[in-house]
Parts: C-alpha cells; sequence; structure tokens
C-alpha cells in the first residue's frame, strides 16, 4: 500500500479505507465472518476502517472492536455520531449533551480508549455549530479522540465550520466524508475544492454507486432482490443510472478491466480525494476489490467517462444524501403571506 496523509493531520493512511457499514444486523450478522473480513483487510495493507454508532445500532462498532484486539495500535480507527440511537429525541444530534454521551459508548462498544478521527455523521440545523466544536475540542484536549471531522456536509457549513474554528480557536475539521462515483460527482464542484484549499482529507463514501457500478444492475433486466433495491429503489432503477452504466461497461470492457475496477480507480484518481471507502458484505467481495487496488486510469479512459457522465454532474439521483432545511422543508420555499389563486 501506498500510504497517504489524511489532510494535514500527518497522519497515514491507506488509499483504501475498510467500511463497517454492512458488519451487523443490517446485512451480515455472522460476527466470526465478519471479523476474518476485516482481518483480511488488515492483512493486505489497510490500516483505516470506518463505522458509525448507527451501524446496526452499535453492533458494528461491537464487531470491529472485537476484531481489533492486539491490533488497535497499528490501525487509524474512525467512527461517527449524530444518528438517533433510541427513542428519546436526546439520544441523536450533535449537542454538547448527546456527544459526550455517544462517544464512551462508542468507546465501549470499540473497546478502545481514543478514537482517531469522530465524525459528525451529518449536520443538524437545530444546533449552533460552536456547540458541535467546542465538545469535539473537549474530547480532543482530553486524548479521547484524536482528530475530527464532517460527513456529507453542503460546502456552505464546511465553510462556516472552519470561520468558527478559527475565530472560536477550536478544534477544526479536518476531514470530510462525501459520496462520490462516476455516477454521482456533484462534490467536483465545490466540495473536493473547498476541502482541498482548507487541506482536509477527503474519504468518500459509495464509490461504486450503491453498487450500480458492479454491473449488478442492467437496463432492460429484472433488478437483482437486494438490500440497495428496497432502500434506494428510485436510485437503483433510473433511466439515466442505467443507461450510463452500459456505457461505462463498454469503456471497462475495451479497457480490460472489470467495471469495478474502473469505478474505484476512478474516484482514487481526483487530487483531493484520500481514501476510497470500501463496503464489503462478504469475503468474496473484499477479494474483488482487493484484486484491482492497482488499477490507474489513462487520461484517455477518464476522458470517455467525461463524456458518459460529465464533471461535476450526476448521472441520476443519489440516495442517502444530506437535503438542508432549505430544500427538505416546504415551508420555507413558500411565502407565508402569498395570494392563492
Amino acid at each position: 500500500m501506498r500510504y497517504r496523509t489524511l489532510g494535514r493531520t500527518g497522519i497515514k493512511v491507506s488509499p483504501y479505507c475498510l467500511g463497517a457499514m454492512m458488519f451487523g444486523g443490517i446485512a451480515n450478522s455472522d460476527h466470526d465472518e465478519c471479523i476474518r473480513i476485516i482481518h483480511k483487510a488488515l492483512d493486505s495493507g489497510i490500516n483505516f476502517i470506518d463505522t458509525a454508532d448507527r451501524y446496526s445500532n452499535g453492533e458494528s462498532e461491537e464487531i470491529v472492536g472485537k476484531a481489533l484486539k492486539g491490533r488497535r495500535e497499528n490501525i487509524v480507527l474512525a467512527t461517527k455520531v449524530n444518528g438517533a440511537m433510541g427513542e428519546d429525541p436526546n439520544q441523536q444530534g450533535n449537542s454538547r449533551r448527546w456527544i459526550t454521551q455517544a462517544v464512551e459508548a462508542s468507546l465501549r462498544r470499540l473497546q478502545t480508549d481514543h478514537i482517531d478521527l469522530y465524525q459528525i455523521h451529518r449536520p443538524s440545523p437545530d444546533t449552533d455549530i460552536e456547540e458541535t466544536l467546542s465538545v469535539l475540542t473537549d474530547l480532543v484536549r482530553a486524548g479521547k479522540v484524536r482528530a475530527i471531522g464532517s460527513s456529507t456536509f453542503p460546502v456552505s457549513e464546511i465553510v462556516e465550520a472552519q470561520w468558527v474554528a478559527e475565530h472560536r480557536s477550536l478544534a477544526r475539521f479536518r476531514t470530510e466524508q462525501p459520496p462520490y462515483s462516476i455516477l454521482n460527482r456533484a462534490i467536483e464542484q465545490e466540495v473536493l475544492p473547498v476541502c482541498q484549499k482548507y487541506g482536509m482529507g477527503v474519504l468518500v463514501w459509495s464509490p461504486l454507486a450503491k453498487g450500480m457500478l458492479t454491473g449488478r444492475y442492467r437496463k432492460g433486466h429484472a433488478l437483482p432482490e437486494s438490500l440497495r433495491v428496497k432502500v434506494f429503489p428510485t436510485q437503483m432503477s433510473d433511466e439515466r443510472n442505467l443507461e450510463a452504466v452500459e456505457r461505462l461497461l463498454l469503456i471497462a470492457e475495451e479497457a480490460g478491466m472489470s467495471l469495478t475496477h474502473m469505478a474505484m480507480a476512478f474516484v482514487m484518481a481526483h487530487p483531493g480525494v484520500t481514501s476510497a471507502i470500501l463496503g464489503p458484505r462478504t469475503m468474496q467481495q473484499l477479494d474483488d476489490l482487493l484484486a484491482g487496488a492497482e488499477v490507474a486510469l489513462s487520461d484517455e479512459i477518464l476522458d470517455r467517462i467525461d463524456e458518459v457522465v460529465a464533471p461535476g454532474t450526476d448521472a441520476g439521483p443519489m440516495g442517502a444524501v444530506y437535503a438542508p432545511p432549505a430544500v427538505s422543508q416546504a415551508s420555507l420555499r413558500r411565502r407565508p403571506d402569498r395570494v392563492a389563486s
């Protein structure tokens, strides 16, 4: 592995980051198999693992904690906070009250005394970013967290967080974790350039576009039964996405590589990307992803990909992306004093 520096933290991480979302009841509840997958990834040179407290309601963190026994000191361990962890309305979000509880629970499940990268999983419009950065700063000073980051933040909120950190002398986000793939390139417009400007590391999620870039989802074919289809039916059946996949398959075939390997090499080619998150559910999936670790794309192939999905654009809808209140709440887009016709 040719390790890269995570932003300006000085921490060296592998270009592939093992994502643990599929470990646990949501996808693979066999703890022993999940641990074998983790160990295989580590033995292959991956030193970066990303999980979150909400993945299978903490089960993913528990699996990762068991897998890292005796190997923790050589691993850059990342987890996230924000998602609901119970019915209590205060068991979620980015408040000081919740983060101070959530970090202790994550540390227990991960069986460690510190988290290398603690990320805010999504923005919370009802919480001042100063409130969030303040508690994260305290965690860094207490030694429980080494670095902090954001995930799926709009570019305006990335910039605001950097400004608040500077003017309030608080710890600043050192990383951002956005979605990025051949089919979903919107972050090329502003998010990636802004992260580069502030020296933030970028670990991208869903580089295979929820599995659409594996070749399993084809135009004119029945969709396979999968968790992705159940959760993101609009994205997985969108004609624009499926049409793009057909054209990309042809490019990959003519280049003598699989679509999966071409998709992974594409996201790693951007100078603003530090690591790409792999999300294997099975050992076979991990083996296939690792087999393409050394694939690099020529300018000719990248130019042909640009013709299929233009830089800075999305081919079709992208699931699980944060929608700010200005978009998600109709009342914020409609004047209360308007006259109905």
